[in-house]
């Protein structure tokens, strides 16, 4: 009869899924096959083993059933044997000899069953000790050995997983399954740049369901969504099996059509849209007939502008619309295309600043202990004449796409440096102000020189200044930037990690780099009480934070019960709606002695 694994071995076997279903990542996904040593063997030789192979970072012990017994960390036991006449003690005695001795400390190993989820496995590895993200643990099969993995894979794993989810959601239509808004753009940039290449057309179908809203009105928005669902499978039947079929908003829809020879080739497809509608649809025994307007444009033909492209498709449609719906209208030069969305919000943009039409809100972090004021992040808003308020998704990426935002970024800094030393003279205690820094921006020469001219002209120490960066900023020319970053560290300026975990989330850079904090992305704070893949991936970068030494602030905090189960994870700081939202420098100052008579607490924090 086989033999238990030894009592001291922290087992998951118990909690291993019995028929795990094939989409579901197990740990065997992270296995990593180390030959294993065998309790007999000196400990000098597995000093030579860990001295001539870098790349092992823990090294499994088993018995002669093949067992695991123990995992014995490189870093702790290089350690040891550095010390002091350890080599002459305890070199020639076997690993058992080592492990049974009182002088040196290697604790039980943690021993996960193969078929464990990931998710599963997070969790325990986390409760277990916070070692065990670096050490690792071995992975069995029954209770034999098969290899060993570590807490940083399962990490990298579960935030791949998020963001597959996550880019799902980003470029598809939630409702109908097709590409949405974004990801249609994105095509269709890329298919003008191949026309621009082979000389060959492009042409856009922009189509509009007639009279939606009384489907709406009269069927109710259950089967308006399903009315939706079953046009978008009668324009994928029509369309070209290469072509993209994509939702923009509400009713409308789009066809993208690629590599097209002449602009005849376009016609039949909407004709074959519009006599597919035709057939009624059975709904909740009613049978309407759904039917759609239509209108077209190619390019370079119309324009060779991408935004003013699909402007004149939509005029199209309009015009098959005032004929008497139902039908389909190419775009000609002689149809009406003034709308505000052709008003160039770039050429708008430019003159915001002098307008002085941009303004700064401030959003509040808190200590999730005591809830007591950290800090403010720096929000840029537009508050443009006629469109109102517009949002930061709507001109940040004009001006990231025209280099505006190099300019804006600096209005940003100085603007934000300019009122923290504002309250500093109003009597206010020292708070962190929190800025976030474009990708473009900081890769300006001299950009850690105009940070310091700009502490020194606001009478600010660094250590009151923190820069927001997102991943995406660290993983290029990694080596101009350690040299940027380490200028800025120079001045004290704090540095963070912007919507850690929907990017690179390489973990490696986190040790070579002066990180001073992450922040976890609100796409995993998000209903993090009702949905295990956000606790399991907020736990460990929580615990991942609190392996290297760096702070952690969450995200779009909108709930109690997600504050909750952020405090439950030793999360430090927050902000989000919960708290406040963005407010005008004075509103924030207002909000806050309501709020808590306590001062805010020091920058040095």
């Amino acid at each position: 009869m086989r033999s238990r694994p030894p009592a001291s071995c922290l087992s998951l076997q118990s909690f291993a899924c019995l028929h795990p279903r094939q989409d579901v990542a197990t740990v065997r996904h992270l296995l990593r096959r180390v030959e294993p040593l065998s309790g007999n063997v000196c400990c000098l030789s597995v000093l030579d083993r860990f001295l001539l192979d870098e790349e092992v970072y823990a090294l499994p012990v088993v018995d002669d059933g093949a067992r695991p017994i123990a995992l014995i960390d490189r870093a702790s036991f290089i350690e040891f044997f550095s010390r002091r006449y350890s080599r002459d003690v305890f070199g020639r005695r076997s690993i058992l000899e080592l492990l049974a001795h009182p002088r040196y400390s290697n604790g039980p190993p943690l021993v996960i069953g193969d078929d464990c989820t990931v998710e599963d496995a997070a969790r325990t590895i986390i409760g277990a000790g916070m070692r065990h993200m670096v050490t690792g643990f071995i992975v069995s099969a029954g209770d034999r050995y098969l290899g060993v993995a570590d807490g940083r894979d399962l990490l990298d794993i579960i935030t791949q997983r998020k963001q597959a989810v996550l880019y799902q959601m980003a470029h598809y239509d939630a409702l109908t399954g097709i590409p949405n808004r974004a990801l249609f753009t994105d095509r269709l940039e890329r298919a003008c740049l191949d026309a621009d290449r082979s000389g060959r057309l492009v042409a856009l179908l922009f189509i509009d369901v007639d009279r939606f809203k009384q489907i709406n009105d009269s069927l109710g928005h259950s089967a308006g969504d399903e009315v939706l669902r079953r046009v978008v499978g009668r324009l994928k039947a029509c369309a070209r099996q290469v072509d993209t079929v994509a939702r923009l908003a509400g009713d409308e829809f789009v066809i993208l059509m690629e590599d097209l020879t002449h602009p005849d080739q376009v016609a039949p497809v909407a004709r074959r849209i519009v006599d597919s509608m035709q057939e009624p649809m059975d709904m909740l025994g009613h049978a309407p007939v759904i039917t759609v307007s239509i209108g077209s444009a190619i390019y370079p033909h119309d324009d060779l502008r991408i935004g003013a492209l699909l402007t004149k498709a939509d005029a199209a449609m309009y015009e098959a619309k005032a004929a008497g719906r139902n039908g389909f209208r190419s775009y000609s030069p002689e149809m009406p295309t003034g709308s505000v969305s052709c008003i160039s919000l770039e050429s708008e943009l430019r003159k915001a600043i002098e307008r002085d039409e941009l303004e700064l809100h401030f959003q509040p972090q808190l200590a999730l202990d005591g809830q007591q004021v950290c800090g403010v992040e720096a929000l840029l808003r537009w508050q443009h004449p006629e469109r109102g308020m517009v949002p930061p998704l709507e001109f940040i990426p004009v001006a990231e796409e025209s280099g505006l935002i190099v300019g804006l970024g600096a209005w940003v800094v100085k603007r934000a440096l300019a009122q923290l030393r504002s309250w500093l003279d109003d009597g206010l205690p020292p708070l962190r102000m929190s800025v976030n820094i474009s990708a473009l921006q900081f890769r300006q020469p001299g950009f850690a020189d105009f940070l310091a001219s700009q502490l020194v002209e606001h009478r600010l120490p660094g250590d009151c200044v923190e820069l927001e960066l997102t991943e995406s900023v660290l993983m290029h020319n990694a080596d101009e930037v350690l040299c940027t970053l380490n200028a800025i560290k120079a001045l004290g300026v704090r540095l963070a990690i912007d919507d850690f975990g929907t990017g690179y989330s390489s973990l490696g850079y986190l040790r070579r780099l002066p990180i001073d904090r992450l922040k976890i992305d609100q796409s995993f704070v998000r209903d993090i009480d009702t949905t295990p893949v956000n606790e399991s991936i907020a736990r460990a970068i929580i615990a991942l934070a609190n392996s290297l030494s760096l702070d952690i602030v969450a995200e779009g905090i909108e709930t109690e019960a997600e504050l909750s189960v952020l405090r439950c994870l030793n999360c430090h700081q927050g902000q989000g709606y919960l708290f406040s939202r963005p407010l005008a420098a004075a509103s924030l100052i207002a909000w806050w002695r309501v709020r808590s008579p306590r001062a805010p607490v020091l920058c040095s924090s």
